[in-house]
């Protein structure tokens, strides 16, 4: 957005005045907030604090109703739509310039019937709502590695976590969705009721409706699980890398497998000798029987000479947060991600060289270990992507608001994705940025055309334009993420 664009007053950008704002509240159960009025500044604000965006008004539901009066009221001025529910994608998709930021932040509902081992959670839930319910029965489901993170933008991209290698992905546990589709209309999309509509959902993102509550399928989890990091200095990481690499592909499903490079960080595990130097970390995460996951984790823990090892028996909820301090609200922060097949050779070398020429204490990289029951579904059954075995790499630049330097945090994302995408083989879809058509394309391979014809079906004049977009047909040649 240039200086000049920033300096249009939203309300005039779309004439949503005082007297149609009145309009929508008399039959609107939450709160209607236009630029200027308390508490509009906070609810325009994502966790990517590098988004700036003002919208003309932000709806902020408090339940479906809402939602079917705020997509009306949108289409009949056509407005530009967001959909906020976490507000956790780096791209900022859930907050518009001079548009209509539908909120679903107040929708946080959950309810669990242990019995049946199902969940029902409400489109704005964050996971950490999610897994605290769940866990009250010792159940989950496979949900996101920050417990900040909103559940829709996530279940409808894909969903991994450090269950996933046990339970299969977010979308394969998903049992059904109510979705607000681009006319306003109520629809309860299962298996049964709509299967197509079912299978694009499932990894298409937001491109199809609202969604406003979703179904889960629980299993027996914790509440102790196995888990923790554990760190190694950068000279090791070669050696380190190398193994897991081998590992991961025959670990058993119960144990999950996250892989991290960058700057050891200020913890109180790490020496304060180590605080600021280039590291690699492994957080292996046990999801069955505790005495079974010590023979399984200790491959890992007799790696070189760590610095720190602090795998033990914890609470899931502790596994399911501990990273959220890495990751806080209002940091500046831009990423890539890639799906490699493997952690060797030349793959290897660029993660090094990252992190050796790492611009910012708050930026790494990272890789989740793809395999076991994520990829004993076939790539077709959903629309979610690849499934083979391997890692799901994101380069992750973050920033303090008070740094001028963005441009160079970018560019070494930029850089290093750039040395990494020869090796590429896909990516998720709620890991995408700015990559565009691109972007989708190596999200969805040949499973976009058959996604085009839901959006055709669904959102013909690309009403849910704000996600990882899939434009319908007649607007192929857009550029994806806008309307015109």
């Amino acid at each position: 957005m240039t200086e000049a664009e920033a300096r249009i007053d939203p309300i005039e950008a779309t004439a949503v005045g005082t007297r149609e704002a009145a309009e929508l509240r008399s039959r609107f159960r939450g709160a209607l907030l236009r630029p200027g009025e308390e508490g509009y500044d906070e609810a325009r604000r994502v966790w990517n604090g590098a988004i700036d965006r003002r919208p003309a008004l932000i709806a902020r539901c408090a339940g479906r109703d809402d939602v079917v009066e705020a997509v009306r009221f949108a289409r009949e001025r056509d407005l530009v739509v967001s959909v906020r529910g976490g507000g956790h994608a780096v791209a900022g998709h859930a907050v518009c310039d001079g548009g209509l930021m539908i909120d679903l932040s107040l929708m946080r509902t959950v309810r669990v019937d242990p019995s049946a081992k199902r969940a029902r959670a409400a489109g704005g839930c964050l996971l950490g709502d999610l897994d605290r319910a769940t866990q009250k029965f010792a159940l989950a489901t496979t949900g996101g590695v920050v417990s900040h993170t909103g559940i829709g933008g996530l279940t409808l991209g894909g969903g991994l976590g450090h269950l996933m290698r046990n339970l299969g992905l977010t979308v394969d546990n998903l049992l059904a969705v109510d979705v607000v589709g681009a006319e306003g209309q109520n629809l309860h999309v299962d298996a049964d009721t709509d299967p197509e509509l079912f299978w694009g959902l499932r990894g298409g993102g937001g491109n199809f409706g609202i969604a406003t509550a979703f179904e889960y399928r629980l299993h027996q989890v914790g509440p102790m699980v196995l888990g923790g990091p554990i760190f190694w200095p950068l000279d090791q990481a070669g050696d380190v890398l190398a193994f897991v690499s081998d590992f991961a592909p025959k670990m058993p499903n119960e144990l999950g497998l996250a892989v991290t490079t960058r700057l050891a960080p200020p913890a109180p595990f790490l020496p304060p000798d180590q605080y600021g130097k280039p590291v690699v970390g492994l957080v292996p995460v046990w999801s069955g029987d505790l005495t079974d996951g010590e023979r399984a984790v200790a491959p890992l823990r007799r790696l070189g000479e760590p610095i720190a090892d602090v795998v033990r028996p914890v609470p899931y909820l502790f596994i399911q947060s501990m990273l959220d301090a890495g990751n806080p609200h209002g940091m500046h922060y831009y990423w890539r991600s890639q799906r490699l097949p493997d952690l060797s050779g030349d793959i290897v070398d660029a993660i090094l060289g990252l992190t050796e020429n790492i611009t910012s204490p708050f930026s790494y990289i990272a890789g989740f270990a793809i395999g076991g029951a994520v990829s004993r579904i076939a790539a077709d059954e959903t629309a979610v992507g690849e499934r083979d075995v391997g890692f799901e790499v994101n380069v992750v630049a973050a920033w303090p608001p008070t740094n001028p330097s963005g441009e160079r945090h970018t560019a070494w994302v930029r850089d290093g994705s750039q040395a990494l995408l020869p090796h590429r083989t896909s990516v998720f879809s709620h890991f995408l940025s700015d990559e565009g058509a691109a972007g989708i394309e190596a999200s969805y391979g040949n499973r976009l055309a058959r996604l085009t014809r839901l959006k055709d079906r669904y959102d013909p004049t690309n009403f849910f334009s704000m996600n990882p977009n899939i434009p319908p047909s007649e607007r192929q040649g857009e550029r994806i993420g806008e309307r015109t």
